[in-house]
Formats: C-alpha cells, structure tokens, sequence
C-alpha cells in the first residue's frame, strides 16, 4: 500500500484511509498573490502618471524662504533642476523660471542642477528661458551629483556673465546627441514575424525596429543628429567665453568628464558646493544681506502618497514598445530606459 493513500483495516471493520497533501497545493494561492501585488504596482504607477499630469495645471509655485534676511526686499532665487528633462517636468520647471523672471525683486538666480539630460527640444526651451533671464539678472549654477548632456546644455544658459560650479565628485559633458532605436529584426526573422507597414513615403518607417536600418536611412538620421550637435556646440561656444568652436568640438565626443578633468577644460569655473555659488552670487549682485527664496508647486496626491518617487518618469513597458518607433533626439546621458534624476 502507498504512503499517500495507506489504509488501515479497524477492528470495526472500517476502513480509514490516510492521504498525504501534495505539495503543489499552494502553488495556486502563490499565483493569485503575485497577480494581486502585479496589479497593486500597476495602480501605483497609473496613479502616478495621473499626479505628473495633473502637476501642470497648477497656476504658479508659490514662494519659501530658505536662508539670509527673510524681511529683506532683496532676492536670490534658488531654481533645482533635478529631473530627466522631459514632460510632464519641462512644463512645471518652465512656469518657475517665469515667475523667476517676473518677480523684480529677484536680482540673482542660483540654478542647481542634478540631471542626465533628457529631449533635444525641452533642454533648448529651458536654455532659452534662462537666457532670456540672464539678461536681466545674474545666473549662477551649481552642479551636484551629475550635470551630462542636456544638463549641462541647460547650464550654458548662465551666459558668459554666469559662473559655474562643480561639486568634487560632480560628473558632467557628455556632450552629444543620442536617437534611440531598437533593432530586433533577428529576433523577428527567427520567429517569422515581419514589418508589413503601409507608408506614403521610403522614409516613413524608417525607425521600424523590426527592420535594419537602410545606408539612405541612416544618413538620414545622422544627419538630424548632426544638425542638433552643431546646435549643442554654438550653445558652449556662446556659453563659455574661454572657449571656441574648435575646442568644444574636441570635446564633444560624448564623453563624461570628472569635475576635475571639466575644470582642466574650462568647462566649469571652480570646484565647489552650493553655499560656494550662492556666496559668489551675493558678492556679484553687491548685497550680502539678502533673502534666499525657491519656488514650489503644491504637491499633487501621487507625491503627497509616494514621495520623491512620484518624481520619476512613469515607465510603462507596453508603451516603450508601442513607443519605440517614435524618434526622439535627446542630449542625454546614457540610455534612455536606464536613466534616472541623480547618481
């Protein structure tokens, strides 16, 4: 007789059988936890994008005294760039440089950056925003943990006026331009699967992840990378008074460089922490007692659950799929889906 169905004769004459549970029997109630918790992540994330979206509605950030003289008129503006440059992010950050830009009792801006970089388009809006300030009044920048490619496009926006700061351990350049593309058509061929697409022109697909790239296609999209390089490099050019075309060209290999190696470049001014950059501004705008001051936005209910990871991007996978064929140029640091705010 079995262990899992041994019997036992009684005395009575009854029989009693004894089974073993499987081992197995848990497995289902394994299966239904984990999908539960798959789907509690997936609400998150949803609940998320919907606290970034509604993020962008809000009127103005609303002013907080950080540091100095709180009854003084004078202002310096402390503005944090701590982001993956890209909505819904870009359209947050634009409305503070406006109110920034607005407030005349500002007389100084000092811009924190701690960023990878992010789209060609939302880092050429902020530099131009800031370039639009710096007329007005003085730009400093600080830079933290990182401040690669598009980041450190932003920072050019201090002008040749602006002096910029570089933490010890701060990574930064990484000049150059990045088109994001998949190539699974190996994978594809294996499985049988091939692009069917109906186009109005050869380059309309171009992009299809599910095919190689042809040589026209390719020069197609080197040269809008190219275009957007040039762009990068008349941005330094302008940005940096210490150096010329032909230099910042040497550097432009998308290359990161230590706060070391970027102060033995001239790409920054010195090394150097906030409280360095902030006692620097207060020496160039002439007033040592003045109100330090930054500008926030009422935390919408996603941050107000989650915390600084409402901050992040939401990442859906289904949508990084469907979205692959979608050309972004982008100043960035690294690959796209690996990026974060901060090293």
């Amino acid at each position: 007789m079995s262990e899992s169905s041994a019997s036992e004769q009684a005395d009575s004459g009854r029989t009693i059988i004894i089974q073993n549970h499987t081992r197995g029997s848990w497995l289902p109630w394994l299966l239904v936890l984990g999908l539960l918790f798959a789907l509690g992540i997936s609400f998150m994330l949803h609940l998320v994008q919907l606290g970034s979206a509604i993020d962008v509605t809000q009127d103005e950030p609303a002013e907080k005294f950080l540091s100095g003289d709180e009854s003084s008129s004078h202002k310096i503006a402390r503005v944090a760039l701590d982001f993956t440059i890209r909505p819904p992010f870009t359209e947050r950050f634009m409305q503070t440089l406006q109110r920034v830009l607005d407030d005349d009792q500002v007389e100084g801006v000092l811009l924190v950056i701690d960023s990878p970089g992010g789209l060609v388009s939302d880092s050429h809006r902020i530099y131009d925003k800031l370039r639009e300030i710096n007329q007005k009044k003085p730009v400093y920048v600080a830079m933290r943990g990182i401040c690669a490619s598009g980041g450190y496009y932003i920072a050019m926006g201090a002008g040749p006026e602006g002096r910029i700061f570089a933490e010890p351990t701060t990574w930064t350049g990484s000049i150059g331009v990045i088109i994001p593309r998949y190539d699974v058509s190996g994978l594809a061929n294996q499985y049988g699967v091939r692009s069917d697409s109906i186009v109005t022109g050869p380059f309309k697909d171009s992009l299809n992840p599910l095919k190689e790239l042809t040589p026209p296609e390719r020069e197609l999209w080197q040269a809008i990378a190219d275009e957007a390089l040039d762009r990068f490099v008349r941005v330094i050019d302008e940005g940096r008074a210490m150096l010329d075309e032909a230099a910042v060209r040497k550097l432009a290999t998308g290359q990161v460089f230590t706060a070391d190696q970027a102060l033995a470049h001239q790409m920054v001014d010195e090394i150097g922490y906030d409280e360095d950059a902030l006692k620097s501004l207060k020496s160039k705008i002439g007033q040592a007692n003045v109100k330090v001051v930054e500008y926030r936005f009422t935390p919408t209910l996603a941050e107000s659950l989650l915390g600084a990871s409402a901050r992040t991007p939401h990442v859906d996978p289904l949508s990084k799929i469907l979205e692959s064929q979608t050309p972004r140029a982008m100043y960035l640091f690294g690959w796209e889906s690996g990026v974060s705010g901060s090293r």
